[in-house]
C-alpha cells in the first residue's frame, strides 16, 4: 500500500473474518465502549490513516486510536528510528522506580529511555516551570496522581473542583470528576467534596461566589486542586473562549488553587502546539499526559511534588521500555517534521471543509467546531449522528462520537490535503445518505 495512493474500499462491514475476531474477543472480554465491529488487522498493510481488515477492507482511520495514534499506522517518520531497536524481555518494568540503560552514556546512546522521556518533558513545559515528571501506565493513573500530589500539597485539603462536561478517566479517583455523561459514575464511590460548575463564564462567576472569603462556603485554603480540560473531549470537543480561561487561571491564582490542566487527548500537537493550554493566557501548575504520548505522565515542579519516598510509586510498567521510547521518538517526530504549524495548517483546512458540510446542510448539522486537528461535527440528535457514523464506515470512513450528538475527527498530525478531502467527501455523502427528508 502506498500512502499517495491509498484509497478506501469496503465490499462489506463487518466481513465473515472480521466477524469472527469479534465474536472470539467478545468471548473473554468484559463489556466495553466499542463503537463498531471493526478490526485492524496487523499482519496486512496500513500506513498513514489508511488500514486493512481480516476481510480486505481498507478504511481511512480519523481516530487515530482516540488519539494515542498521532502519526497514524506504521509511520516511517517513527519506525525509520526505532528500526535499530531490538527487543528484549522484560519489557515491563517500572520507568520510575527502576534505572534503566539503553547503553552507552545518556548523551550518547541510541535508543532513549524512560529517564530520556522525563528530562524530554521537562524541556518542553519549560515554560510553565516544570522540573519534575511521574511516569504512569494511563491517562487515568496520571490524573489521579496529579490529584494525590494536589492533596498531598494542601495543608487542608477537603474539596476538589471540576466543570460540567468533563471527563478525566475511569478510576475511582478520576471518575469522581467526570460530568460528561452519568454511566461513568453512576453507582460508584466517589471522592466527597467534589464541586462542579457550567463550562462556561458564568461558572467561573459561580466559583468566585462558592470561594469568596465573606460570602461563600467553601474555604478557599481547602480546595486542593481545580482540574480541567483545556478542550473537552469526550463531553463533545467544547473549544473554550480565551476569556474564560484567562478567568479560571485568574481565580486560581488569586486562591492559590492548583490548576491541573488534563492534556490527555488534546496535548503533545493535536490543536497545533503541543499542548492545548498554549493557545490561552493560562499557566497550569500541573499537566496530565498520555494517549499521543504513549504513556501516562504528570508533570510539575519539585515544589508541588511530595518530598516523601513512597507517597508516589510504580513497581511495574510506569513508564516501561518500548513506550518511553515511542513517546520520546514521537516528540521527535513533531519536533523534525514541524507537524505542530502542518496540524495548524491543515485543522483549518478540515474546519473549513466541515464549516462547509454544514452550512450546506443546516437542517442536519448545527455546529463545527474545532482547535487544530481536533475537530468536531454536531448534528441535530443523537440518532442521526450515530447514522452518520455507521454510513461513513460503510464507506470506508472510521470516525467517533462524542458529547451527546457530536462526530469527532483525529486524523494523523501529518495528515495530507487529499486524505482531507477524501474523508470530507465521505462524511459529506453518509449525511446526505440519511437525511431523513431525502428522496
Amino acid at each position: 500500500m502506498r500512502r499517495p495512493t491509498a484509497e478506501p474500499t469496503v465490499e462489506q462491514l463487518p466481513g465473515p473474518n472480521a466477524r469472527e475476531w469479534v465474536d472470539f474477543h467478545r468471548n473473554a472480554a468484559a463489556p466495553s465502549t466499542s463503537v463498531y465491529d471493526f478490526v485492524w488487522d496487523i499482519t496486512e498493510d496500513a500506513v498513514g490513516p489508511f488500514c486493512t481488515d481480516p476481510d480486505g477492507n481498507v478504511l481511512l482511520d480519523f481516530t487515530s486510536h482516540v488519539a494515542s495514534a498521532p502519526l497514524g499506522y506504521n509511520n516511517p517518520k517513527l519506525l525509520d528510528k526505532l528500526s535499530t531497536f531490538d527487543l528484549v524481555d522484560p519489557l515491563k518494568i517500572a520507568g520510575q522506580d527502576f534505572y534503566l540503560s539503553t547503553g552507552g552514556t545518556p548523551d550518547d546512546t541510541a535508543l532513549p529511555g524512560p529517564a530520556h522521556l522525563m528530562n524530554t518533558l521537562t524541556e518542553i513545559t519549560e515554560q510553565y516551570g516544570f522540573d519534575t515528571v511521574f511516569l504512569s501506565n494511563s491517562g487515568a493513573e496520571a490524573v489521579e496522581n496529579a490529584l494525590k500530589i494536589c492533596y498531598d500539597h494542601c495543608e487542608t485539603p477537603k474539596y476538589g473542583l471540576t466543570f460540567e462536561g468533563a471527563f478525566h478517566g475511569r478510576t475511582l479517583g478520576a471518575l469522581s470528576l467526570n460530568r460528561s455523561k452519568s454511566v461513568h459514575r453512576r453507582s460508584f464511590p466517589e471522592l466527597s467534596g467534589i464541586h462542579d460548575v457550567p463550562h462556561s463564564l458564568e461558572g467561573v462567576r459561580t466559583l468566585r461566589e462558592k470561594l469568596d472569603h465573606d460570602s461563600g462556603h467553601v474555604p478557599p485554603e481547602e480546595v486542593a486542586f481545580l482540574i480541567l480540560e483545556p478542550i473537552q473531549g469526550e463531553g463533545g470537543y467544547t473549544v473554550p473562549e480565551p476569556e474564560f480561561m484567562r478567568e479560571v487561571n485568574d481565580l486560581c491564582e488569586t486562591h492559590d488553587i492548583p490548576l491541573i490542566a488534563d492534556e490527555i487527548q488534546s496535548g503533545l500537537g493535536r490543536t497545533g502546539e503541543l499542548w492545548a493550554a498554549d493557545h490561552y493566557e493560562f499557566e497550569p501548575d500541573v499537566i496530565t499526559s498520555a494517549k499521543a504520548l504513549r504513556v501516562g505522565a504528570t508533570i510539575s515542579t519539585s515544589e508541588l511534588f511530595p518530598d516523601e519516598t513512597g507517597r508516589l510509586s510504580s513497581t511495574w510498567g510506569a513508564g516501561d521500555v518500548l513506550s518511553s521510547i515511542l513517546g520520546t521518538l514521537t516528540i521527535e517526530a513533531i519536533r523534525e517534521h514541524d507537524l505542530l504549524e502542518h496540524a495548524t495548517r491543515a485543522g483549518n483546512r478540515l474546519l473549513s471543509q466541515l464549516e462547509e458540510i454544514q452550512r450546506t446542510r443546516p437542517e442536519s448539522v448545527v455546529d463545527a467546531r474545532g482547535l487544530g486537528l481536533m475537530t468536531a461535527i454536531e448534528f441535530e440528535s443523537a440518532e442521526r449522528r450515530d447514522a452518520v457514523l455507521e454510513a461513513a464506515l460503510q464507506r470506508g470512513l472510521l470516525t467517533l462520537g462524542c458529547g451527546h450528538r457530536s462526530l469527532r475527527l483525529l486524523p494523523p498530525l501529518d495528515v495530507t490535503d487529499r486524505e482531507l478531502d477524501i474523508a470530507t467527501d465521505l462524511l459529506a455523502a453518509a449525511i446526505d445518505e440519511t437525511d431523513p427528508t431525502a428522496g
